[in-house]
């Protein structure tokens, strides 16, 4: 295997890329059990293959013998909505530094992942950040122009208007 980076992750821009990246580690300071920490075993298991098996692991409850893609608690959240809104609850206790990785991540993921229903589950939570914050969602064209890999491209994305 040459990369712990799913394929799909791999034939977006380095830009993209790089934003996925960002939010793979967590948030420092928080409680060992903390919702967002399972929101992020979930996020990983989107874009890395398991270290342990070597393979994608598409199923949030499918057991993975570690922590950092470990399975998410059935008991605790038996919906992948139910630990997004958890996460949401639970906001005030992370860094917005941090929370803001978490949105741009779960916008890629919610544009890109190759699988629907995956796709589906964090383009809805990026939306449910999106009303959280009273912020307007960013369309996928201009994500696209934003997060490519030109310069030029970067720079007007940010004094274009997006409505």
């Amino acid at each position: 295997m040459k990369s712990v980076l799913q394929d799909w992750v791999q034939e977006l821009t380095f830009m993209q890329q790089s934003v996925l990246l960002t939010a793979i580690r967590g948030c420092d300071g928080l409680a060992k059990y903390h919702t967002s920490k399972f929101l992020l075993r979930w996020y990983r298991r989107c874009v890395l293959y398991s270290a342990f098996s070597q393979k994608v692991i598409a199923d949030p409850y499918e057991d993975d013998k570690g922590n950092f893609t470990g399975k998410i608690p059935k008991d605790k959240f038996p919906t992948i909505e139910s630990l997004f809104k958890s996460y949401l609850d639970n906001v005030d206790d992370i860094a917005h530094h941090f929370h803001m990785h978490v949105i741009h991540a779960s916008e890629i993921l919610g544009y890109k992942h190759p699988n629907p229903a995956i796709r589906n589950q964090w383009h809805q939570f990026y939306l449910d950040c999106c009303r959280d914050l009273h912020m307007q969602p960013e369309t996928e064209e201009h994500m696209d122009k934003r997060l490519g890999d030109s310069r030029e491209q970067w720079l007007a994305s940010g004094r274009e208007t997006i409505v």
